[in-house]
């Protein structure tokens, strides 16, 4: 069931530029809950009541991307490196791949037990990496995996029962970025790790609860919510949107009223120097929480 706009809730879509930390709206609705911003040349593409949507990044309006034989989508979407080509994961549990434009989908994952959640496509374009989610006596697991692009057999990347997610491809396609509680000494406490093969780096280390790495370049962009945060739930004050830089610092590019919907995706320009993302303020602080500012004063 796609989430709905709250009485008094508006949807706004941001740019932010890393390096100046200048903010621009692009877009804003009182009626659609739209979320998850990627990036593609000169436009912006977001999901909203199970579809997809494009929009200049300069703005206008959302024009609906027509998927056919495509069940009802969630928000994890990301497009291939080329652009041709949207891959989606929908609310039946599988993922699809759909012309940029729109036209008929092609599903990709396999029956083999578990819901896929997509994050990643590597900078080649041949591979994507997904969440996995299985229940097991009654448990939710999550665990990373990929699958060819145009379909083939899964590589499970995880095998734990740690919760992970936001599963991202770096760029140079070897490690594969991701948020898990495997270090967490308290449930909930999210960090950000990276993986290949055998080998797994934690690079967060702080007392929020950091999700969704979105690594390009040199840096990673991410999702940071309160201490004690749960899962990566919607409408949550404090949100933070965060850069790690290649030194290990952190720097804060804004603070919102969100968190769900907010950054899950890749949403990197394509020169590297902006992010998109989605803020859901409430009437009460329209034109405090949509800047970035953070409200609590």
């Amino acid at each position: 069931m796609a989430r709905k706009l709250r009485p008094g809730q508006t949807a706004e879509l941001y740019v932010v530029d890393v390096t100046t930390g200048e903010r621009r709206l692009v877009y804003s609705s009182d009626s659609l809950l739209f979320e998850a911003p990627n990036w593609v040349g000169d436009r912006l593409i977001v999901n909203g009541d199970g579809s997809l949507f494009h929009i200049n990044v300069t703005g206008g309006e959302l024009t609906k991307i027509e998927l056919l034989g495509v069940p009802e989508l969630n928000n994890d979407h990301v497009v291939s490196p080329d652009g041709s080509t949207v891959y989606v994961s929908a609310e039946d549990g599988h993922l699809y791949a759909v012309p940029i434009a729109g036209g008929p989908g092609r599903r990709i994952s396999n029956d083999h037990g578990v819901h896929h959640y997509l994050h990643g496509v590597s900078p080649d374009g041949s591979q994507l990496a997904y969440i996995g989610l299985e229940t097991k006596d009654g448990r939710r697991i999550t665990n990373v995996y990929t699958v060819p692009a145009d379909g083939g057999p899964d590589v499970q990347v995880t095998d734990d029962e740690f919760a992970d997610d936001g599963a991202e491809y770096g760029p140079d396609g070897e490690w594969i970025y991701f948020n898990s509680e495997r270090a967490a000494t308290v449930p909930g406490h999210a960090q950000l790790f990276r993986i290949r093969g055998e080998q797994t780096e934690q690079l967060t280390f702080d007392e929020r609860v950091n999700w969704f790495p979105h690594p390009a370049g040199s840096m990673v962009a991410y999702v940071s919510f309160p201490p004690g945060t749960l899962g990566h739930p919607a409408d949550v004050d404090d949100v933070r949107i965060r850069l790690l830089e290649p030194d290990g610092q952190i720097r804060e590019l804004a603070r919102v009223f969100g968190g769900q919907g907010t950054m899950n995706v890749p949403s990197w320009s394509p020169d590297g120097t902006s992010l998109a993302y989605v803020a859901y303020p409430m009437s009460a602080v329209v034109g405090k929480e949509g800047t970035g500012h953070d409200h609590r004063e």
